[in-house]
């Protein structure tokens, strides 16, 4: 579980698949209403107080976003409130909107650009040529979208091999990193290197 603070009354979340499996949840159990769940959110809360200092009372929303074989992000806000409406809420109350949502493509990091070329000649064995290669912060970024005959835990399985998940989104990427390559990055990358 990793967390990040985005500003006062927001946070981010990253959960792993791993995460998930090793409190005995999957991702189709976040839509149900479990002790699971429950136990699940208040460790996140928890962690959240510890490390950040973020602490959830009252009104909050939760959005979930599922990443595809990647796990899960979850965006906790505070609602704005006058400290006279505190009094309206029990400590151990929460009241709760969440929002589910899937992404299709799949975001993995990686340290160097040689990791992306190594990747790349795998993944063109197995006839994956797409994909848009971004550079940020120091890091390359590998987005794929367009492989739906190909099983999507193979696809993950190799890019695991050679990078990790990331927290970062598409739509940060787009405005904040520099594209390397656009659309069919693999197959180019298999062209000159």
């Amino acid at each position: 579980m990793r967390l990040e603070r985005l500003n006062y009354n927001k946070i981010k979340i990253f959960l792993t698949l791993d995460d998930l499996t090793d409190r005995g949840l999957t991702k189709e159990d976040l839509w149900k209403d479990s002790f699971k769940v429950h136990q699940l959110f208040k460790d996140m809360m928890n962690e959240a107080n510890q490390e950040l200092g973020f602490e959830a009372s009252g009104p909050i929303a939760v959005e979930v976003f599922s990443l595809q074989a990647q796990g899960m992000v979850v965006i906790v806000t505070k609602s704005q409130q006058d400290d006279a409406d505190d009094d309206e809420f029990d400590e151990d109350y929460i009241e709760m909107q969440v929002k589910l949502d899937e992404s299709n493509h799949v975001l993995y990091q990686f340290a160097s650009f040689e990791d992306v070329i190594q990747l790349s000649h795998s993944l063109s064995r197995i006839g994956l040529l797409g994909g848009t290669v971004y550079h940020y912060e120091g890091q390359y970024f590998l987005s794929l979208d367009d492989f739906e005959e190909l099983s999507a835990d193979t696809v993950i399985s190799i890019l695991a091999e050679f990078g990790s998940p990331t927290t970062l989104t598409i739509h940060r990427l787009k405005e904040y990193g520099k594209v390397i390559m656009q659309d069919d990055a693999v197959k180019t990358i298999q062209m000159y290197f």
